[in-house]
């Protein structure tokens, strides 16, 4: 599959910074005087940073996508210098991806690379009883581990520590600010639903979302939803998800969220288990089944 990503001309690029504000993935860092993209597993390819570039040194280009590998991340960083691959290894710790992480510093071992391991130790990682890492506070993503809840039982005789327990399982949720090709996402069951559906289906988190990662949106407010395509597509193609439950609610403009399911999944080459539930405005299933 093809893949729109953010391309730096360092020779245009004089050092003003306004672009990494507008990086919400926090892909983009200042470093050594130039702005960097630290890691394309979490560049979105969105392009909101580029109307922020005075000189026009930043550009989208669009290139078939490989799943990410980071020995060759890696790899391209070290030509880059030691403060370009530490902003790296910072960013994957505090995003939570101890995996890519493990491979990176094993990478550099291996090559006998001397970086200053240390400041990455020393870096906060992003869990569920730490603060946000880089970027965008609301966008760092987290992991959780959720206990299952007990049966559940009338609000009413339920004192304050009886409360059922949250299914969700990583942060962020909303689609804009996820990464596709986020570790949560690998071989994943994944939920897709339209943002009142949480609100309107009292059980959500026990029927739905145990044991299956999140994403929501909102067909008729959310901007730019083709990018929610270009993701979807990420999540099948390259993170190879196990199946798709799209959930939306009964009134017309939230079948525009199926709609943007079912292009991503009628890709060439693409199958991949998908289903629809579609809820009641007063919170009843009035549909569920695998299309």
């Amino acid at each position: 599959m093809k893949r729109t990503i953010i391309e730096i001309d360092e020779a245009l690029c004089n050092g003003c910074g306004a672009c990494v504000t507008g990086c919400h993935e926090g892909a983009l860092q200042m470093i050594d005087g130039k702005a960097r993209i630290i890691s394309d597993l979490f560049c979105d390819g969105l392009g909101a940073c580029i109307g922020e570039c005075p000189v026009g040194a930043i550009q989208l280009i669009e290139r078939e996508a490989e799943p990410y590998d980071e020995i060759k991340t890696i790899i391209n960083m070290i030509p880059k210098g030691e403060n370009t691959i530490l902003a790296h290894l910072k960013h994957l710790k505090e995003h939570g991806e101890t995996g890519y992480l493990k491979q990176a510093v094993g990478y550099l071992r291996e090559q006998g690379i001397q970086v200053d391991f240390a400041a990455v130790h020393n870096t906060p990682s992003t869990d569920a009883n730490s603060g946000c890492g880089g970027g965008c506070p609301g966008s760092a993503e987290r992991t959780f581990t959720t206990v299952a809840s007990a049966k559940a039982t009338p609000s009413f005789k339920m004192a304050p520590s009886e409360s059922p327990a949250s299914q969700l399982r990583q942060w962020p949720v909303q689609l804009h600010l996820l990464n596709p090709q986020a570790s949560y996402f690998q071989k994943a069951d994944v939920v897709l639903a339209a943002d009142c559906v949480a609100f309107s289906y009292a059980d959500f988190h026990n029927r739905f979302l145990a044991g299956k990662t999140l994403a929501i949106a909102c067909p008729k407010l959310d901007s730019n939803k083709e990018v929610y395509v270009e993701k979807l597509k990420t999540m099948i193609q390259l993170s190879h998800i196990n199946t798709l439950t799209v959930i939306i609610m009964e009134v017309p403009c939230c079948g525009g969220l199926y709609q943007l399911a079912a292009k991503a999944v009628a890709e060439p080459g693409v199958k991949i288990p998908l289903k629809l539930v579609v809820v009641g405005v007063q919170g009843n299933i009035i549909k569920e089944e695998w299309v």
